[in-house]
This record gives C-alpha cells, structure tokens and sequence, in this order.
C-alpha cells in the first residue's frame, strides 16, 4: 500500500512543483511578473534579505533558517501523519490472513463481474475494520510545501542578488551536482532508517521501492538553482530526525494498537487463507498418526489366525 501510495503522491508532487514555478511570466523588457512571482516570489525575496541581514549578510543560512521553520511547523503534522501510517500497518497486519484470500481468489478471477465483486469485498474488508485505502500516509504535507518551493525557486531564480550568491563555494543561482549527489544521499539514509522496525513481509515490499524518492528529489536538486537544492537537503536531514523519533516511538504504537486489538479483534469478511506450511504440517502429523480402523483390522486377522 505504501508502495502504491509513492507512486502515485511523487509524480504529482513533481509536475506540480515544476507548473508552479513555471507560472512566472516576463514583459518585453525582461521584467518577471504573474502571480507566483507577485505574491510568492516578492514577499519570500523580502524574507529571505531580512534573514540574510540577521545571518551576518549569508543567504545560503537565511535558506537553511527559511527551512528549519518550515521543517519544525510542519513536524507535528508528520509525526502524527507517521503514527497513523503505523497504526495503519498493524492493523493491517492484523487481517493479512483475509486479505490474502481476496488476493488468491483476484488472481482466479475470470470475469470483470467477479473482479468487481472481490474489489468491492476488500474495501468491506478495509472499512469493517478501519483501514485507511491508503495506509495512514496523506499527501497533505508536500501540498503545504509545494508553494514555498515556487516561492524559494522564483525568488532565487528572479532575484539578481540571490542567484550571484554563492554559499561554500556554491553559487545559489545555478544548479549543483554537489547538492544533488548530497541530496540523494540523505534522503537514501531516511529510506534506509525508516526500515527499522518494520515486519519482515512489508520490509520486503518497501525495499524495492528505497531509491524512487532519492533519485526524484535527487533530480529536482539537479535541475534546480542550488539555493532551491540547499532546502531539499537540508530538508532531508529533519526526515531523517524525524524518521529515528517515529522509530523510536513504533514500539509505545504497537503495543497500543495491540491492547485495541484483544478488546475488539479483527472483523472477519471473508475466510482466511490456511498457509501452505500449516496444511503440510497438518498433512505430516496425519500421516503420522496411526490408523485406528487399520490397526483394528490387523488384529481381527491376527485372532482368526
């Protein structure tokens, strides 16, 4: 699910971003004009100066300073978008057993009718027992973000003394393979901290998908002006900090969500799945068993005899 959900929030995400930040229109003589530039662009630009004269004259740590609120506005929104996002997982969990018995059936399904019939019977299943179709995890933070990347990418693009800045040798202005590289690793050691604690089974399933959002916002960077890239890694530092303090609360989640549970266990819509391994177990500890009748029989015939 989670899965899924990346695929479908990143490229949407992406193309949002990139039509925001196009939205800046130019008179004849060069001069930028529109509404993003007019009500985004000019009052981040006015920000980011007055950051810059309280920095000591550095625009690379008026961005870092511009990220760091942002980051810190928006944490208890992701903390609480991430316990959800657990609590999601477990109960999820909890009725893997139904679900792989609509999925097993999907596979055999040969009509559109039946398909349709077993769709509608996961989302009962899902709704029964108050599973979210998309796993907890909501899109409602980068929907907040994507404004102040058009306003950090239009302000820095469009402002003649932000895009001659440079911040470590890095000229704000153009893009930088350094913050890009930067970037992709620092959002690589998120998804890689963000697999701690999780079920071997849903491991296995956000593995493949560990390098997606690096490499997009890797990209992102690349294409970008630095001051823009600066934001994205800095960002991905708060993840990564944000990522070890949902870990370090998954166990607290888990042990709620499992108290929840025995009080009022998993409704049942549809019959489980038995395992393969639990019906050959089975199997063997039959074949083992002696046969009463055969026993029985055995000594009648030893009595006749």
């Amino acid at each position: 699910m989670k899965k899924m959900k990346r695929l479908t929030i990143l490229p949407v995400f992406v193309a949002a971003s990139l039509i925001l930040s196009g939205c800046v229109q130019r008179t004849k003589s060069g001069k930028p004009y529109g509404l993003i530039y007019d009500h985004l662009a000019i009052p981040t630009q006015h920000v980011i100066d007055w950051l810059t004269s309280v920095m000591g004259g550095s625009y690379g740590w008026a961005i870092i300073a511009i990220t760091f609120i942002v980051r810190m506005l928006l944490m208890p929104l992701m903390l609480k978008q991430a316990k959800g996002a657990t609590i999601q997982q477990e109960k999820m969990a909890s009725v893997r057993p139904q679900m792989a018995a609509i999925q097993e059936r999907q596979k055999n399904a040969s009509s559109a009718e039946e398909k349709t019939a077993i769709s509608q019977e996961m989302m009962a299943l899902y709704r029964e027992n108050g599973i979210s179709m998309t796993g907890g995890i909501g899109c409602l933070p980068l929907l907040i973000q994507m404004p102040i990347f058009a306003a950090l990418y239009a302000a820095i693009q469009y402002s003649p003394e932000l895009s001659k800045t440079s911040f470590m040798g890095i000229n704000l202005g153009n893009p930088s393979i350094i913050l890009a590289v930067l970037t992709v690793l620092i959002y690589g050691l998120q998804a890689y901290l963000s697999l701690f604690g999780i079920a071997p089974e849903q491991k296995k399933q956000m593995q493949s998908m560990l390098f997606i959002t690096p490499i997009m916002l890797g990209g992102m960077t690349f294409v970008s002006p630095a001051g823009l890239g600066l934001y994205f890694f800095v960002g991905g530092i708060f993840a990564c900090l944000q990522t070890i303090l949902v870990n370090i609360m998954r166990p607290k989640i888990r042990e709620e969500v499992a108290a929840e549970l025995k009080k009022n266990p998993p409704k049942k819509v549809v019959t489980p799945v038995v395992e393969k391994t639990e019906v050959k177990k089975k199997s063997n500890k039959d074949s083992d068993r002696p046969n009463n009748n055969r026993l029985r029989n055995s000594g009648k015939q030893h009595r006749n005899k």
